[in-house]
């Protein structure tokens, strides 16, 4: 697949905001510093109709490796997991949100 450029902040605008709220209240400024700079590089393609996740790291092939970690945020809709290597965030696993997932699809179809 070609480069793609899209910025977290433009095309969904308020997921941006939400995740760098509940990063702050979670105790992750570093993460949430991140959030206006995150390029969506591919979506998931699992197929499951309730999943809206993205990669803004390319997927690696096996395992993230060592540095691995979950964060688990609070949204008050739906489910928000961050997969974050090395304190970089590598994916967002957005569940059960139809709105985040017909604009994601819509961008990367």
């Amino acid at each position: 697949m070609g480069e793609q450029n899209l910025l977290l902040a433009d095309l969904l605008p308020s997921l941006a905001h939400e995740l760098q709220e509940l990063l702050i209240l979670q105790g992750e400024a570093d993460l949430a510093s991140q959030v206006p700079r995150l390029n969506i590089v591919e979506r998931c393609r699992c197929g499951d109709d309730f999943c809206a996740t993205f990669y803004v790291q390319h997927k690696p092939e096996k395992s993230y490796g060592p540095t691995h970690r979950n964060v688990l945020l609070a949204p008050k809709q739906g489910m928000l997991i961050l997969d974050v290597v090395g304190n970089k965030i590598a994916s967002v696993e957005v569940l059960y949100r139809d709105e985040i997932r017909q604009q994601l699809h819509s961008a990367l179809p």
